[in-house]
């Protein structure tokens, strides 16, 4: 690549940030956050199995570590942190509509699948 290094400025001091940090930095935190993954599901503590909005605080974890590591691989990877603000507007926007689509029908579907097998035929009238 033609440029080689980024410029960054904190609080007042400018400072270089090669693409070789960057790749280290993201590669030190992906690790970090599938380490916590990795030691959650093998330990799996009783104590994060308390009911949270209708699952057990094990999974909200879970779902929270998932969609934090995707966006961090979005915002380095595709370079999003570069983009307009209006493109990233409309990125995440678009994402989390789809997001929250997808979760009301999986919670629609899998409530009338429980109760299929836990009632027998059951007919819903939308």
């Amino acid at each position: 690549m033609a440029h080689d290094h980024k410029l960054e400025i904190f609080r007042g001091l400018i400072k270089f940030k090669s693409n070789t940090e960057k790749i280290w930095g993201v590669l030190i935190f992906l690790t970090i956050v599938t380490g916590i993954e990795v030691v959650l599901g093998i330990y799996k503590p009783e104590s994060l199995y308390v009911n949270f909005l209708g699952m057990k605080a094990l999974n909200w974890i879970f779902i929270i570590l998932t969609i934090v590591k995707a966006y961090y691989i979005t915002w380095d990877f595709m370079h999003m942190r570069d983009e307009t603000p209006a493109l990233k507007r409309m990125v995440v926007w678009t994402a989390i509509f789809l997001i929250c689509y997808l979760l009301f029908i999986l919670l629609q579907e899998g409530g009338y699948v429980f109760d299929v097998y836990k009632d027998g035929y059951i007919k819903r009238d939308f």
